[in-house]
């Protein structure tokens, strides 16, 4: 058995879907012996956890899987290894910037020194 990472693709629809369009691309780690067997355990995984509740509006919100358009095997598992890398072109860069900063505050903790002032 080999290591695989799989991209899975949903979108996300809201309501009756008059909205930006919204793709949720998750990677998951697969156990399997070939790279098509990883890629059918993917889009099984994909299938599988397709959900969809209702919002405080009342509105219908889904992930609905699209399939898995990517299958990496991964032959070592090493510290600092790339899983992935998506370039991002944001509207608005500094508002980008400082959603990145708070995210990283919380996994960063509040006992931690901001190393970057």
């Amino acid at each position: 058995m080999q290591w695989f990472v799989a991209k899975i693709v949903y979108q996300i629809i809201s309501g009756n879907g008059d909205h930006t369009p919204q793709f949720d691309e998750q990677l998951k780690l697969i156990s399997a012996d070939t790279k098509q067997n990883a890629w059918k355990r993917a889009c099984e995984m994909g299938k599988q956890e397709q959900y969809a509740f209702r919002n405080q509006r009342q509105e219908l919100v889904e992930w609905r899987f699209i399939n898995v358009p990517e299958v990496n095997v991964l032959t070592s598992l090493d510290d600092g290894m790339e899983l992935y890398s998506r370039i991002e072109e944001p509207e608005d860069a500094n508002a980008y910037i400082s959603w990145l900063q708070v995210k990283a505050s919380h996994l960063r903790g509040p006992n931690l020194i901001d190393k970057r002032a």
